[in-house]
Parts: structure tokens; sequence; C-alpha cells
């Protein structure tokens, strides 16, 4: 057969041996209205799980003092002075800041190229929904009341024991704990809720709460089962508010009262 002959002939099938073709075949066909699988979703999973993952093993306090204190509390000593225990926390509200809002708020921006306000991050117009946040915390006194009687949050909290001793040592640990409950908020109520709301629905507020549940394993079981509900009705909140703020001052309020009730105990 000449090369001309070869030319004109049928065209010869393309090997797509691409990874979502692999898949395909290996993997059985999704049931019908299934999510289809698109690349934002994909990189806030992946983006999620990664920020998880570091954060459990050196964002935290216990973390801290496992591996980062002998290399950061030098310059904790010469930040915080005589406060210089509560570096474990000060970095915890640090980290918090960096991989649960600074990493998102850049994938946001740089990778998705939208506005923060799409994700839970607007301020503006929050005001008007003060009223259901206040009553919510209203009806959660009772509950923080009833905790702070028992022993295993006696021991808990404060996490910072130098926060008994009132002043400078409360309130610079209250500072390092509101700014933990900011990364918590924009993280699970801001980031992964309003991004998989897209493409979940409703949904995105039950795998929400999976991993945010699992980040209260190491709390007293009341909380932890109590963190299932608190994940949905704070994430319900904020879809309806369209931003996760007023929940950061809702979940910083429920904290700092436990603390305060906890040292009067």
């Amino acid at each position: 057969m000449s090369a001309r002959t070869r030319k004109s002939g049928a065209a010869p099938v393309r090997n797509d041996s691409s990874l979502t073709t692999r898949l395909r075949g290996f993997l059985p066909e999704p049931p019908p209205g299934a999510a289809a699988i698109d690349q934002r979703t994909i990189v806030v999973f992946m983006v999620a799980i990664l920020l998880l993952v570091v954060f459990q093993y050196f964002g935290k306090p216990e973390s801290y003092r496992a591996a980062l204190a002998s290399r950061l509390q030098p310059i904790a000593d010469s930040l915080l002075g005589t406060h210089a225990d509560m570096a474990p926390f000060v970095h915890w509200g640090v980290a918090s800041m960096v991989l649960r809002v600074l990493i998102p708020f850049a994938v946001i921006a740089f990778v998705f190229r939208e506005p923060l306000s799409n994700y839970g991050w607007k301020w503006r117009g929050t005001l008007k929904h003060a009223p259901m946040y206040a009553a919510l915390f209203a009806a959660m006194v009772p509950l923080i009341i009833w905790a702070s009687t028992q022993g295993a949050f006696q021991q808990k909290y404060p996490f910072y024991k130098g926060a008994a001793e009132g002043g400078l040592s409360f309130w610079g640990y209250e500072l390092a704990y509101g700014a933990q409950f900011v990364g918590v908020e924009f993280f699970f109520r801001g980031f992964l809720t309003f991004a998989l709301f897209k493409r979940f629905g409703y949904n995105a507020l039950l795998i929400m709460a999976i991993p945010y549940v699992m980040v209260h394993f190491n709390k007293p079981l009341p909380e932890t089962i109590g963190a299932l509900g608190a994940a949905l009705v704070l994430g319900a909140l904020a879809l309806r508010a369209g931003s996760c703020v007023p929940g950061i001052f809702l979940h910083w309020a429920v904290g700092m009262t436990m603390d305060v009730l906890a040292i009067n105990r």
C-alpha cells in the first residue's frame, strides 16, 4: 500500500489513556443523579484534607510542645516575657489563622478567582442577623452552666490554666482563643460549606459536619456529640446570612463563657 493510500484511509482509533478514562473503566458507573466530578470540588476536598492534616500535626498546642518548642520557645520568651507559657496557645491561634483562613483565602482569590464574599467572608449586612445569633447564645447558656459543673469540663477548660490568674493572662489567652475560632468558623462554615453547597446543596452541611465532629474527638463526650448539632445549626445560619462572620462571635462567646464559669467553679 502506498503512502498516499495510507493517508487517505480511515484515521486510526485514538487510545485515550487519561487518568479519568482509566478510572471510569475501572469503577462502576455512578447512579443517575449523582454529582459529576468538577475541578472546584476536587480542589476544595484536596486542600481541606491537606490543611486538616497539617493543622493536626503542626498547628495544635500539643504539637507545639512536642516538636516545635525547642525552636520557637526562645522567640516566645522574648515576645511574651512573663507570659511565655502561653506560647502553645498563641501558636494555635496563629496557625489557625494561617492554615484555616489565609490559605483558603489564597485558593479562593488566585485559583477560583472569586470574591471572598462568595465563601461566607462577608461583614456588610450581617448585623441584621445578630438577634438570631443572640437568641441562640441565650438558649445555650443553660447548657454551658450545666457543663461547667461537670468534672470533665472543669478539667478541660480553660485550655491554658494560667488564664485563671486573670488580667493579661486571661485576655491574652482569650485573644488567641478567638483567633482560633476565626479559623474554625471560616474553614468549616465558610470555605467548606459555601464551596460544597454549590455542588451538593444542603448535603454540604453533613459533609462539613464529618471533619468538624472529628476535630472534637479529644473533647468530653457530650461536647463531641453536640458538635454535630453545632455544625448543622451554624452551617445553616451561615447559609441563611450569607456569611460565617456572626458565627465567629457566637462561638467565641460560648468558649469564653465556658472558660469563665469553669474558672469560677
